[in-house]
């Protein structure tokens, strides 16, 4: 797939995963993650983020607050 929106994208992009090759490429990304049954990075605060969990259940917690 390709994005002509790359470079716009990445300044929404809060991926810290160094090796990841879908940085800017959204609609890759989601599908990457849907696959692996979690969100992307950039639907978890940064902090959050950082642990590398986009489970479905991490987000769940966060978002509760739990």
């Amino acid at each position: 797939m390709s994005c002509d929106r790359v470079q716009e994208n990445l300044k929404f992009c809060n991926c810290t995963y160094p090796g990841c090759s879908h940085k800017g490429i959204c609609c890759e990304c989601v599908q990457y993650h849907q696959r692996m049954r979690q969100l992307p990075g950039c639907f978890f605060p940064e902090d959050a983020e950082a642990t590398w969990d986009r489970s479905y259940e991490n987000f769940a917690r966060i978002v509760l607050g739990r």
